[in-house]
């Protein structure tokens, strides 16, 4: 599926040009109103938005402010269009979040590699994260915002790794989150399910024990919930292309366990 990407200018004939650039690799929305738009990032799945800097009612920055505060939308990227190009100007918007700003007129190429780098770079991002046994899922954060709940969603399924009924709907309301913003949220920073995500997140509490050297495979299977050593051996090796005995190897240079 393309990318979806929100474009917020109260000008349209700006927006047309931006559409008419990043219509074919994108889906793209339009809006001219910053307060309407940050409405839909709460209910809409998007990977990136460009915003106008010069708007009435809600301004760029201000728009960017809030975007990068708010738990629901704090995940995507921001890039800042504007004809200021004081250095006061392009230090105010990285200040409030943005991931990166385009001073007015643009090159169309240069917008389509700012684009494609910042989704290309979250996605090496993601990558590097499901396949490092002892990376903290905090690491995909984009800003304090996103690490302070990946943190706290990391040590909630820990917490509760031995209980059947970890679902989303439990994990929604430990997080005082809805579910599907909970569902909506994990897809777009790590492009897994929560299903997916609670398994990753109890291999890699098992690599953090097994890595301490306190407990043998067959006691951390049984510690981080899985139903038998030899379904954790699997999952982890398909996980991380490396037994748990090869990967306490790696870390101690010990004998297989």
């Amino acid at each position: 599926m393309q990318p979806t990407l929100l474009i917020v200018d109260d000008n349209k004939e700006i927006l047309e040009f931006v559409e008419e650039i990043l219509g074919e690799e994108y889906q793209v929305i339009k809006m001219t109103d910053a307060t309407a738009a940050l409405e839909t990032l709460r209910t809409s799945s998007v990977q990136l938005v460009i915003s106008d800097v010069m708007m009435p009612v809600m301004d760029g920055f201000e728009f960017c402010k809030r975007i990068k505060s708010d738990i629901e939308c704090c995940h995507i990227p921001v890039i800042l269009l504007t004809a200021k190009n004081t250095m006061m100007s392009r230090i105010e918007g990285l200040e409030l979040g943005a991931d990166a700003y385009i001073e007015k007129p643009f090159s169309p190429r240069h917008l389509k590699a700012q684009i494609a780098n910042l989704i290309a770079n979250r996605n090496m991002i993601r990558e590097y994260f499901a396949k490092s046994p002892l990376v903290h899922m905090k690491s995909m954060a984009s800003g304090k915002a996103d690490e302070a709940f990946l943190e706290r969603l990391n040590d909630v399924i820990v917490q509760h790794m031995d209980k059947t009924e970890l679902d989303g709907e439990y994990l929604a309301e430990l997080l005082n989150l809805s579910r599907p913003t909970l569902y909506r949220k994990i897809k777009a920073i790590s492009n897994l399910t929560l299903n997916e995500l609670i398994n990753l997140a109890r291999l890699k509490k098992a690599a953090e024990l097994l890595a301490e050297g306190h407990y043998r495979i067959f006691e951390v299977s049984n510690i981080t919930g899985f139903s038998s050593p030899n379904h954790f051996n699997r999952i982890f090796y398909k996980q991380f292309s490396m037994s748990p005995s090869s990967f306490i190897k790696s870390k101690r240079g010990g004998p297989d366990q």
